[in-house]
């Protein structure tokens, strides 16, 4: 009977690796003869997005190398504005400061929208007063006159611990960390500056995990990826509380904290196969990778409409 059985199972196993080989097959084909190599930079909130459909791509292309740097947004762009990239991961549209310096250096682009994201409100796991936030909550504890002034979490409500607020966020070249002091405080880059900033989610992860007193906020899939180590904090949308999750994000409720998620491309780079059969793959791939990392998708008919817009800036920029 164990005999019958194995060989059953190692029949099973046959027909389901033949399958895959014929699949990986066909994606392959037309893209294993691809080579170069396809330079990415920009936003650390992007990049779960960016790797995952980079890691697929090298599969169906496996000399072509892709290359993903995560210097925030800011940081994406400028890079991205001097041609060092071919695409920068961004997690806000660009500014007119950084269209200038395209500009400047003759460098063309086109704006695609990857995924939807939403922005987690974290403390730390042994946090048992904090229920929720609301807006103006927040915007107390993190408007640019709430530095040296809001120091404890009881003068955010008398109820909760006469115990100093620990602050983390991401670095000022952020794309989430713009989105964030837009949608709270009301001006983009404006906040306080005594909290520990850094432009790698998984730093900031650790720093909320390791303090009690903690506070953050990060894009959602980094919570997704630390579920165990972090406690996700509701936000009052002026109707009700609601917490970040696929449903939530895509339908609007969890407002004003999602926002969606871009890929830039670089004129320049279209004349490069490799990065036109990469940017389209992107594209017919991302729906399902995003919710894979922790993302909301597009709905089908924005990616095809992209692909459609992409393709026809390919054929501009030839």
């Amino acid at each position: 009977m164990k005999k019958i059985l194995f060989l059953a199972i190692f029949a099973v196993a046959i027909v389901a690796c033949g399958e895959k080989t014929t699949k990986d097959k066909q994606l392959a084909q037309g893209e294993t003869t691809l080579s170069g190599t396809i330079r990415i930079d920009g936003s650390s909130t992007v990049f779960p997005v960016t790797e995952a459909v980079a890691e697929e791509f090298r599969a169906v292309a496996p000399k072509v190398k892709v290359t993903i740097g995560i210097s925030g947004t800011g940081g994406g762009f400028k890079k991205f504005s001097r041609g060092e990239t071919n695409l920068s991961n961004a997690s806000r549209p660009i500014k007119d400061k950084e269209k200038a310096a395209c500009a400047a250096n003759n460098i063309n682009y086109l704006e695609l929208e990857v995924a939807y994201d939403g922005l987690a409100v974290l403390v730390n796991p042994k946090n048992d007063w904090v229920d929720s936030f609301t807006i103006e909550e927040l915007k107390k504890i993190w408007e640019p006159a709430a530095q040296g002034v809001i120091m404890k979490w009881n003068q955010i409500r008398p109820e909760w611990p006469n115990e100093e607020i620990h602050l983390f966020g991401p670095g000022v070249a952020s794309g989430t960390y713009d989105y964030f002091t837009k949608a709270i405080v009301g001006k983009s880059g404006s906040s306080r500056g005594d909290f520990t900033a850094s432009e790698d989610d998984h730093v900031l992860v650790q720093g909320i995990a390791g303090d009690t007193y903690a506070l953050g906020f990060f894009g959602l899939a980094y919570y997704s990826e630390n579920k165990d180590k972090l406690s996700l904090i509701g936000v009052h949308n002026g109707t009700e509380v609601v917490k970040p999750t696929l449903e939530t994000v895509s339908n609007g409720t969890y407002k004003p904290l999602s926002r969606p998620l871009f890929l830039y491309v670089n004129s320049t780079s279209v004349a490069s196969k490799e990065v036109v059969s990469f940017v389209n793959f992107y594209l017919e791939n991302a729906g399902e990778l995003s919710k894979d990392v922790g993302y909301i998708p597009l709905p089908k008919e924005k990616y095809n409409t992209q692909i459609a817009s992409f393709n026809a800036f390919v054929a501009k920029n030839k």
